[in-house]
């Protein structure tokens, strides 16, 4: 079954195809309205796992009636025959089925693809932080992890530019923290474990500010969020594990182990609260150490790499190998060489 991503990028190639298609779907908003002309309809706001995408539901359509039966948060089967137009993706003649719990739960877990490669990047990050040497920054991850999984595998990276889906930040932190390992030992001034840590909890803070419920791909904007954002509840959270891991392991945390606990985990708060780069992009502070300048790139590396592939995926080519603008990138993107020669595909 199509995701709402890739039926929109089907139906937009080659000059717009339409599509007889069924996809499932869950309910953003939902909200009955009438034309100047007194022509009763709805607004039909829906997501999935990689996308969202807004239908209006016309009184003469088959799925108008049943549009009273459901609410915010339902899932549901929309059919019918989908089309690219001027306002995006639409679908005629529409019909729309509450989904069964099995298919719910099957819905939830994503595609075989991204449950797999969910999975992998997890297990990845606990190997990393499993074999960290530093004993004190190796309990507080673990500590974190295990604590946070269900969160950690279910947060987006962001709410629009990019990694903005269920389990978006997983994909980020992994990607991230492959980047860490192979860079880290290139630089002898930096701590392979100080830069691995601050890969894992430069984000935390959106585990809050992101979060998705356990049923639904609908992250909304919560109160804690909101006021506090995640550089500062990432800090607020990383004290916390740090103060847990030291209550349980007091010889590990004693003021005689070199580097002192307060200057290791100084060095770790400052990571979190500098990854952004400049004091005008959110950090209280720019990076001071050679692990925060590194944090620092790689993060915005991984986040220009995902905005690359996110504007192949929903814009438009103006001329061959030229895309349209995906904000917040400067100019249309060109697409990648057709190489003969061996490439990443990672």
């Amino acid at each position: 079954m199509l995701t709402l991503a890739e039926l929109s990028q089907r139906t937009g190639a080659n000059g717009g195809a339409e599509l007889d298609e069924s996809i499932w779907v869950q309910i953003e908003t939902l909200r009955q309205g009438r034309t100047q002309n007194d022509k009763p309809f709805f607004d039909l706001e829906v997501v999935d796992a990689n996308g969202k995408a807004k239908f209006k539901i016309w009184s003469d359509s088959p799925a108008y009636d049943k549009c009273h039966d459901l609410e915010n948060g339902d899932f549901c089967e929309l059919s019918g025959r989908f089309f690219i137009n001027n306002f995006g993706l639409n679908v005629s003649r529409p019909t729309l089925r509450a989904l069964g719990d099995g298919e719910i739960e099957n819905f939830l877990q994503g595609s075989p693809e991204a449950a797999k490669l969910n999975q992998e990047n997890w297990d990845f990050v606990m190997g990393v932080f499993s074999g960290l040497k530093e004993p004190r920054l190796r309990e507080v991850s673990l500590l974190a992890l295990k604590s946070l999984e269900k969160k950690w595998r279910r947060a987006a990276a962001a709410r629009t530019y990019h990694h903005a889906r269920r389990g978006g930040l997983l994909e980020h932190t992994s990607q991230m923290l492959r980047c860490a390992v192979a860079l880290a030992p290139l630089y002898r001034e930096v701590c392979p474990d100080l830069l691995y840590c601050g890969v894992l909890f430069h984000d935390v803070g959106k585990l809050w500010e992101n979060d998705y419920p356990d049923r639904g791909f609908v992250s909304k904007p919560n109160r804690r969020g909101e006021l506090l954002g995640h550089i500062s509840i990432g800090i607020e959270i990383v004290n916390r594990f740090w103060n847990q891991a030291r209550d349980a392991n007091g010889e590990l945390f004693a003021d005689t182990v070199q580097p002192s606990p307060e200057l290791v985990r100084d060095h770790l708060l400052h990571l979190i609260a500098s990854h952004h780069g400049e004091m005008e992009y959110g950090s209280p502070v720019t990076p001071r150490t050679p692990e925060a300048w590194l944090l620092h790139h790689i993060d915005n590396i991984d986040a220009k790499m995902e905005m690359l592939r996110c504007t192949y995926t929903e814009k438009d080519e103006v001329v061959p190998g030229l895309f349209e603008r995906r904000p917040p990138l400067t100019g249309m993107m060109a697409s990648p060489l057709a190489w003969s020669l061996p490439v990443n595909k990672g």
